[in-house]
């Protein structure tokens, strides 16, 4: 068991800290999502849910919302899944290369150009929503972001 634990981690990181597994498993799960987003448009759909009904129905028993009203198409979807794996490799990149300040800034631009996208598509162009679909992006970006600027000297010197 300890030879086959010892073998996994001398795939992490090595830098200290925990920035860089964060890096590494952030992603890992973006790189599902890409995947996902070129099955299936469910997912990418809960995201950009699109604008709240003008009439107000009764809320129904189910907790999630209904995506009929979506403007998520397959070909968005997966314009949406690329997008997400380039990001998602310069952040690979920069969870080993946390030291190089090349990475470092990349990956850093990348939160930032998810949040400003995000952002953007709940209020200005109104095709998100709060909801289970945008908060996680949002609060992944605005947590990364912070983490990485306070962090910037500890890992580049």
């Amino acid at each position: 068991m300890t030879s086959t634990l010892s073998q996994l981690q001398s795939y992490l990181p090595q830098h200290p800290g925990f920035l860089p597994q964060w890096l590494l498993i952030i992603s890992i799960v973006s790189i599902g999502n890409s995947v996902q987003a070129y099955v299936t448009t469910t997912f990418t759909k809960q995201v950009y849910i699109g604008p709240r009904p003008k009439t107000s129905k009764p809320k129904s028993a189910s907790a999630y919302p209904d995506l009929s009203m979506s403007p998520a198409t397959p070909l968005s979807s997966r314009t949406f899944g690329t997008w997400t794996l380039i990001q998602s490799l310069i952040r690979l990149y920069a969870a080993y290369n946390i030291d190089m300040p090349q990475f470092y800034q990349l990956a850093f631009l990348t939160y930032g150009v998810a949040w400003l996208h995000f952002m953007s598509e709940w209020l200005i162009f109104g095709t998100a929503r709060w909801g289970r679909g945008l908060a996680g992006p949002i609060c992944v970006a605005t947590g990364s972001m912070v983490w990485m600027w306070l962090q910037w000297g500890f890992y580049v010197k």
